[in-house]
């Protein structure tokens, strides 16, 4: 495309229109710019040479783009145009904030796939990798409730200390691939980074997450505090009306399965003769599934918790379980909140990107690269 021809001048793909001014949105007011712009001689969209290399997102400048796409994806449009008032001094429209959240969320979503962003490089040497999945459930306008899906990886150093945490999210999708092949990306770039680490799998025990895990993990835990719930509910049925030795038997429990060797299929026994000897415990769901429960995770050997507690290894998926909270709950499930696809999309591709550490910028180096043509 010719950038200057002559005015009035044509050549094979463009005509100049000559100056035409557009007022510019900045963090520090409006700028009103006249500025070049050009069409092709049988009319249609406009091309503005400016407009592409100071990389302006709808009417505003880099730098207030993306001011509000960090607010925005924290609490909506409304709470944004509040915050530029009271805190920059600036008054803009809910449809302008709305409008350039949606254009950078837009870059965010068409890049996923492409763009890849850097493993951080550490002060220490990472240890382990741990890898998590799960979701939570938003309200959407056109099919009810629907499972949003995070995921997380976790870096940890020899002592056990997290180090670092990527995290990914994804709006309802039926078959959940699209996220999943995302995960898949993550965890392949982390591994270049650090093929020396120890790569676990934790989760809650549903049955599609380990089939995950398990291509991508050496080894698989089920998160310790979900097995604690599981056995809390049966004790509870189990010691009804004996409150303290209810929190006595727990308590013990959750320590000789956090520390002793083989510590799950002997507190499956237990289980099954304390549910013989309560006749209101033998059909009771609580303790039935709780024995099924420890069952099927031991049998899998994702309930050795003492060999990873020694190895100053994570043994729960608190990670993930505070990324739905974080990512999705706090900002999707408020009151009357109801969501179309293209919105939690967006929401959530910027909370990822944001709450990222080192991410946000990373993203921000690719737009002043790339420019927003996608």
């Amino acid at each position: 495309m010719c950038e200057r021809p002559e005015k009035g001048k044509t050549n094979c793909l463009t005509v100049t229109k000559g100056q035409v001014p557009k007022e510019y949105q900045t963090p520090y007011g409006v700028s009103v710019v006249d500025r070049h712009v050009y069409q092709s001689p049988e009319g249609g969209r406009t091309f503005c040479p400016l407009d592409q290399r100071a990389r302006i997102v709808v009417s505003s400048t880099p730098k207030f783009a993306k001011m509000i796409s960090h607010k925005y994806p924290e609490f909506g449009s409304s709470r944004v145009i509040q915050d530029l008032e009271v805190n920059h001094s600036r008054r803009v429209a809910r449809s302008f904030v709305q409008n350039v959240a949606g254009s950078v969320a837009a870059v965010a979503l068409a890049k996923e796939e492409t763009w890849n962003y850097e493993v951080p490089t550490l002060e220490e040497p990472v240890a382990t990798v741990t890898i998590g999945l799960d979701g939570a459930c938003i309200l959407m306008s056109d099919d009810g409730w629907r499972e949003a899906m995070v995921g997380t990886l976790g870096l940890y150093n020899k002592e056990g200390e997290r180090l670092h945490t990527t995290y990914l999210a994804a709006s309802p999708e039926y078959g959940k691939e699209t996220f999943l092949k995302r995960l898949e990306e993550e965890i392949t770039q982390t591994k270049r980074a650090y093929p020396e680490a120890q790569y676990l799998g934790l989760a809650d025990g549903a049955k599609r997450n380990w089939e995950f895990l398990e291509r991508h993990t050496e080894s698989q835990l089920v998160d310790f505090w979900h097995a604690s719930e599981y056995l809390g509910k049966a004790a509870a049925v189990l010691f009804r009306g004996q409150t303290r030795t209810q929190a006595a038997w727990m308590e013990e429990r959750c320590h000789r399965l956090k520390h002793e060797p083989g510590a799950a299929g002997a507190i499956v026994k237990e289980l099954q003769r304390l549910a013989r000897e309560r006749p209101w415990a033998k059909k009771a769901e609580e303790v039935t599934r709780a024995i099924t429960y420890f069952q099927n995770q031991n049998q899998k050997g994702r309930m050795n918790y003492s060999d990873y507690g020694t190895a100053s290894m994570p043994i729960g998926s608190g990670v993930t379980e505070g990324a739905c909270k974080l990512i999705i709950k706090q900002r999707l499930c408020g009151s009357g909140m109801k969501w179309k696809d293209e919105g939690a999309a967006a929401v959530l591709s910027l909370r990822s990107l944001s709450y990222t550490p080192n991410r946000w910028e990373q993203f921000w180096k690719k737009i002043d690269r790339y420019g927003f043509a996608f």
